[in-house]
């Protein structure tokens, strides 16, 4: 099966329309909102959002690996499906659905797709909803990682003064500024500031976020957007955020654009807190 990285909700719809066991929907938003309405048969998976990663060294990968296994067993995912995830908008859960459809896939599973404009370019086709919870029946998740996918500490330790490999950070400019050291609360880490060597493109930058449904922008844009920065087709990219949100929403835009990227998963919140590892924390 041909499985595309962005579906439109009329295309969801379809699938809906066949009731296959093999497509599953998963809401990345909070249980709250889930259960006000959302996508029929589409089950709740917060944590896909919410877990930060310890270490991207062996232990805390495994542990990763291990902790998202045990919760899609116990909802019904083997790996085989067809795996659909959606947020509100692609610009306002900071890049929550790209985040399980990364995960996803470095955990093995080889169909995943994001709604393209999330909830609220469903509600806006005027699709139904729902506030029933459907059954499902636990199975047996089959990890099959792919290590390639994250760049882990050591790797982006490695790149620092490698000028062949572009460190990207897409962080908001608070953060990038070092006025903040998360999203979340100013001193929510203990440094503020960058990765050494890194070049900045706030996420934003590569949807249309001006609009009602914010989109990711046309592959010839975001090239254009990419090439200001100097990221080519040809560059080798490792992107970082806060805890890989931002970085996954930026890694599916580089895709649909045909740039090949990494994204460093445990991101400022696992770099920042290692005080053996160098920070550019100049006030820019």
């Amino acid at each position: 099966m041909n499985t595309k990285l962005l579906i439109s909700p009329q295309s969801l719809t379809f699938l809906l329309a066949q009731k296959s066991s093999k497509t599953v929907i998963i809401d990345t938003r909070t249980p709250e909102e889930y259960a006000i309405s959302h996508i029929p048969q589409s089950i709740n998976i917060r944590a896909f959002f919410t877990y930060l990663l310890d270490s991207s060294y062996p232990a805390g990968l495994k542990k990763l690996q291990e902790y998202f296994a045990q919760i899609l067993s116990g909802v019904g995912i083997s790996g085989a499906e067809w795996l659909i995830v959606y947020e509100d908008t692609l610009n306002k859960g900071y890049g929550q659905s790209c985040r399980a459809a990364f995960l996803l896939k470095y955990l093995g599973c080889a169909q995943v797709s994001i709604l393209d404009g999330g909830y609220r370019a469903w509600l806006k086709a005027g699709l139904p909803t729902t506030n029933e919870v459907p059954l499902r029946e636990s199975s047996i998740f089959r990890l099959h990682p792919n290590a390639d996918m994250m760049v882990t500490t050591a790797e982006m330790l490695q790149a620092i003064d490698n000028r062949a490999i572009i460190k990207l950070d897409v962080r908001d400019s608070e953060e990038w500024l070092g006025l903040s050291s998360s999203p979340y609360a100013v001193d929510f880490c203990p440094r503020k500031g960058r990765i050494p060597n890194t070049i900045w493109l706030e996420w934003h930058r590569l949807m249309n976020s001006e609009s009602q449904i914010p989109m990711f922008r046309s592959p010839d844009e975001i090239r254009e957007i990419c090439q200001s920065v100097g990221i080519t087709l040809e560059s080798i990219v490792y992107i970082y955020c806060f805890k890989g949100s931002r970085a996954a929403n930026t890694l599916i835009a580089l895709e649909e654009a045909g740039i090949s990227a990494r994204n460093y998963f445990g991101s400022w919140n696992e770099w920042s807190r290692d005080l053996s590892l160098p920070i550019d924390s100049r006030v820019m």
